[in-house]
């Protein structure tokens, strides 16, 4: 669960964030397979992939008009979560720089950064060379993190993990901004004098988008990010989150609304000839449109997807079906 820090430093004062969707369109994008393992989604061919078939989904996203590209990260995993998780988890700076060079227009997301583990200004340093790279594409999505071992490793206090995220995405925000010289002093960090170049692509800044469900987590995307990504919660649950989003947004007197999103129900376009799952959703693409639907008719503002499959041919393939039959429709 993530701690609450309770500070209200940093609260974007002009009452305005920075949006990058397409206002009244459901949008969809997609956490990239091969890159992270976990036992709860992976496939078992992606235990034989690697980069060719990251760049080859990669392209499909970018012809296909996915929203965006994401990518986890975690540290390491302890040997007690190994089995579950699995180990393989690509760093997402690296990953997201190396599939910027292979498309043109879909987003780099990190979904999520564990930002509070690093000072800021290493953080600003990579992910601003990101969107130099990548022609301000970049989506700096950040979370409080989860495995404890982690946090250890590296010295950083665990149970402080909210109030320490809340301070990287302030001082995040000033290192990402407009200026060469940015300056920030908080709680527990400070910097001024010191000039970081490239500059992000994207002005003002690059969006931070905040990870998690707990209520410190709907609070922190409230008060401080520019979007929400959910984590676990089911369709409904989110009408109630999606509320309370949009009143600590007001009480906070941030004008622009939150970019919301949904991670939605594993997803076959078609009548598979094998067994997907039972919460998988499966059938005729009006079906599907017509179920997804019901997210933007919540105020979610983007749909993260995931296609089962069996091989990356099928994964192509599925993307290709969900753009040309199911896409055109998530807003009629």
């Amino acid at each position: 669960m993530d701690v609450d820090s309770g500070t209200e430093h940093g609260r974007q004062s002009n009452g305005t964030g920075v949006r990058v969707l397409p206002e009244g369109r459901l949008s969809y994008g997609m956490q990239l397979p091969v890159q992270s393992q976990s036992t709860l989604y992976a496939e078992p061919w992606e235990a034989g992939a690697g980069p060719a078939d990251l760049v080859e989904i990669a392209r499909a996203a970018d012809r296909h008009g996915f929203a965006y590209l994401a990518c986890c990260e975690h540290i390491g995993v302890p040997r007690r979560l190994a089995a579950a998780m699995s180990t393989v988890w690509y760093d997402p700076v690296a990953t997201l720089a190396y599939l910027a060079a292979a498309t043109t227009r879909v987003r780099l997301l990190s979904h999520i950064a564990l930002v509070g583990l690093k000072h800021p200004l290493i953080s600003a340093k990579q992910y601003a060379t990101l969107d130099h790279l990548s022609g301000g594409r970049l989506i700096l999505g950040v979370g409080a993190g989860h495995v404890r071992e982690e946090f250890d490793a590296l010295g950083v206090d665990f149970t402080r993990r909210g109030a320490l995220l809340d301070e990287a995405i302030d001082a995040l925000k000033a290192a990402l901004g407009p200026e060469e010289f940015p300056s920030y002093k908080g709680e527990r960090l400070a910097f001024e004098g010191l000039g970081q170049s490239p500059r992000p692509a994207q002005a003002p800044r690059p969006p931070v988008w905040v990870g998690g469900s707990s209520p410190a987590a709907v609070r922190r995307a409230a008060v401080r990010g520019d979007g929400w990504l959910p984590q676990g919660d089911r369709r409904d649950q989110l009408p109630g989150q999606l509320a309370k989003l949009r009143r600590l947004r007001e009480e906070a007197g941030i004008r622009t609304p939150a970019e919301a999103g949904a991670i939605a129900e594993p997803l076959y376009v078609g009548t598979p000839a094998w067994e997907v799952g039972r919460r998988t959703l499966a059938g005729p693409p009006e079906r599907l449109a017509h179920s997804l639907r019901e997210y933007g008719a919540m105020g979610v503002q983007q749909i993260q997807v995931r296609f089962r499959s069996r091989s990356r041919a099928e994964l192509i393939d599925q993307m290709a079906a969900f753009a040309a039959e199911v896409a055109p429709h998530l807003d009629s």
